[in-house]
């Protein structure tokens, strides 16, 4: 019984195999100083809006780290994937949690600074 899947099973619940997001564009070329920015401002943010400041916590250390290490990093807080690139999880409490895609990677149309 071979599984093709992206999800494991780990005691009763179903663990999805996580990703980087397919490659996207932000609306205007952006600098990596820009996009830094953006990713401080969300995070800043982000649990001001819901959740647990744990789980927000194990969000951005999983987004800034590679992807074994943030499956890790995943599993460990109990944080359930609904989109495998990350855009969307849940805590076991049932709390969402969004994230954009420019706290997961960079975009194709960045302007490479000197």
């Amino acid at each position: 019984m071979g599984c093709t899947g992206s999800k494991r099973t780990r005691g009763d619940e179903n663990v999805k195999k996580i990703r980087k997001p397919k490659p996207w564009k932000h609306s205007e070329p952006i600098t990596r100083t820009q996009l830094k920015q953006m990713r401080d401002e969300f995070w800043d943010t982000a649990p001001h809006y819901g959740g647990q400041r744990e789980i927000w916590d194990a969000l951005r250390v999983a987004a800034e780290s590679e992807l074994t290490h943030a499956q890790a990093i995943i599993n460990s807080a109990g944080v359930i994937v609904q989109n495998d690139d990350l855009t969307i999880c849940y805590d076991e409490r049932g709390a969402k949690y969004e994230l954009p895609k420019y706290v997961l990677s960079e975009p194709i149309n960045m302007i490479h600074e000197n």
